[in-house]
């Protein structure tokens, strides 16, 4: 699994300054902060598939939007791959940091919150020449944009595509309840007065398809997978918010996973579907005193938190039967805050400030509120907003507030900082980034599922794939990377252990 968030850019006092140059300022910045060349270790696109549609079909070039053609390189756009794995660059005029692939929730929040630190690093260095930039990890500027942060999830090819959209679906319009950032204003626009519990639910119009920036579907149809075809699927989603809480975003990934594990395993039988999911994902985020009824399908109506007790309760059982009543430690720790979470929202929601956006937002609007009288409409709401999202540990409320032990932390900022440059050790991450770590003068590309040489010598580029996302872990390479005095001596031990194999 793996976390991409694309982060809000400002540059203050220029509203007509071009977003793109200025994410491009953002990925050098940070590039040359850590000795990366731009014209080395960018990214390989042989593999990229954007239009393969896991319903079966291939959309035709002409007919997409070119934000979909994500295939393609713009050479005037900064693009690099870090050491500890994941891709640094521009997309769609904003700077995205992409994880490297892990394979817990915990481990999903330590990669994404390093990215924070990749980027509050970028601020800085560019800080030093007036008038700078500043980053935000929010999800909408609050004028009618939004931008993403994607989720990945790796699954099996034979889970039917069906099952996914009819099980999935239901989860996510009521997700947010547990997972939603919280958002200043009503609409797209944000013109209509109030508070909502997700940044990103108004945006979306449609159940099911392919695009990501228009048309936005609950359930995105990309048939990418960055690996074996035929054995994985990608799946790709496009519904979340950006997290800042540790709680909210481990029970966003942790969650998500045990759901789609119940879907392959064929292990949820009845119906939970939802009537008018697009309406109800709307109504569901505009609803923060949780009371709102979802109609399903079969003419039952329960509130949101109702729905995903129901969730809830189907993964217990099915944990406990996998796992005959002992979870692995990841597990339990998903299960504990998941119960935990729905008990305090259910209670009062005000119960979860420490563990869920949305909540620990709201508490702080409202100390605003009361203390200046302030109407919903007022635009000193929406600037707080905007600072709780700041990336600066000064000025981001969020990280405040973190900072002053009011929310939950779960991963220790050690761990965090240990991040930004090492990759997971038992994913193909780590062959990735230690590639780029001791060869960086030798990498002249990057993907997912591969890594590229040039090698003194060498006639042609020497292209290493890693279509199984658990190979090239620290377990499996690590002695044959370490002992490697080169690139080249690297790569010969590779064919021979491939030869051997």
């Amino acid at each position: 699994m793996g976390i991409e968030t694309e982060y809000g850019i400002v540059v203050p006092g220029d509203p007509g300054a071009n977003p793109m140059v200025a994410s491009g300022d953002v990925v050098t910045a940070y590039a040359a902060s850590r000795g990366i060349r731009p014209a080395r270790a960018s990214w390989d696109y042989a593999d990229e598939a954007p239009l393969r549609d896991a319903r079966g079909f291939d959309m035709g070039r002409g007919s997409a939007h070119p934000s979909q053609l994500t295939d393609v390189e713009d050479p005037t756009l900064a693009n690099v791959v870090l050491t500890n794995g994941a891709r640094l660059y521009v997309d769609h005029a904003h700077p995205e940091y992409s994880s490297p692939e892990v394979t817990t929730p915990r481990a999903a929040v330590t990669w994404d919150r390093a990215g924070e630190l990749v980027m509050r690093e970028a601020v800085a260095r560019l800080a030093t020449v007036p008038p700078g930039i500043n980053l935000y990890k929010n999800n909408t500027d609050g004028k009618g944009a939004s931008y993403g942060t994607h989720e990945n999830y790796l699954m099996a090819r034979s889970t039917p595509f069906a099952s996914i959209v009819r099980h999935l679906t239901p989860f996510f319009v009521v997700r947010q309840v547990m997972c939603g950032s919280g958002r200043v204003g009503i609409g797209v626009d944000s013109r209509t007065p109030g508070y909502q519990l997700a940044q990103r639910s108004d945006f979306f119009e449609v159940e099911v398809g392919l695009e990501t920036t228009l048309k936005r579907p609950i359930i995105n149809t990309r048939d990418e997978p960055h690996a074996v075809a035929d054995r994985y699927r990608r799946l790709h989603v496009i519904l979340g918010d950006a997290n800042h809480c540790d709680v909210a975003n481990l029970l966003k990934m942790g969650t998500t996973s045990l759901v789609l594990a119940m879907i392959e395993a064929d292990a949820i039988r009845d119906d939970l579907s939802v009537r008018r999911p697009v309406a109800t994902l709307h109504e569901v985020s505009h609803d923060t005193t949780l009371q709102a009824k979802v109609e399903l399908a079969d003419g039952r109506r329960m509130t949101a938190l109702e729905l995903l007790w129901e969730y809830h309760d189907r993964a217990a059982a099915f944990v406990a039967e996998r796992s005959a009543g002992d979870p692995d430690a990841d597990t339990a720790e998903v299960m504990h805050w998941w119960g935990t979470v729905l008990d305090r929202l259910g209670r009062d929601p005000m119960e979860a400030r420490r563990e869920v956006d949305w909540v620990a937002k709201l508490a702080v609007l409202e100390g605003y509120r009361e203390r200046d009288s302030l109407g919903w409409g007022d635009p000193r709401l929406k600037a707080v907003d905007l600072q709780w999202s700041d990336v600066r540990a000064d000025r981001g409320l969020a990280h405040r507030l973190a900072a002053t032990g009011r929310v939950e932390v779960l991963v220790d900022e050690t761990d965090v900082v240990a991040a930004v440059t090492s990759a997971p050790t038992d994913t193909r991450a780590w062959f990735r980034g230690e590639c780029l770590r001791r060869f960086p003068d030798d990498v002249v590309a990057a993907s997912w599922d591969s890594v590229i040489f040039d090698v003194r010598g060498q006639r042609t580029l020497q292209r290493v794939p890693m279509l199984e996302p658990l190979r090239g872990t620290e377990a499996g390479v690590g002695e044959l990377v370490r002992s490697a005095p080169d690139a080249a001596s690297l790569l010969e031990a590779l064919a021979r252990t491939r030869d051997d194999a």
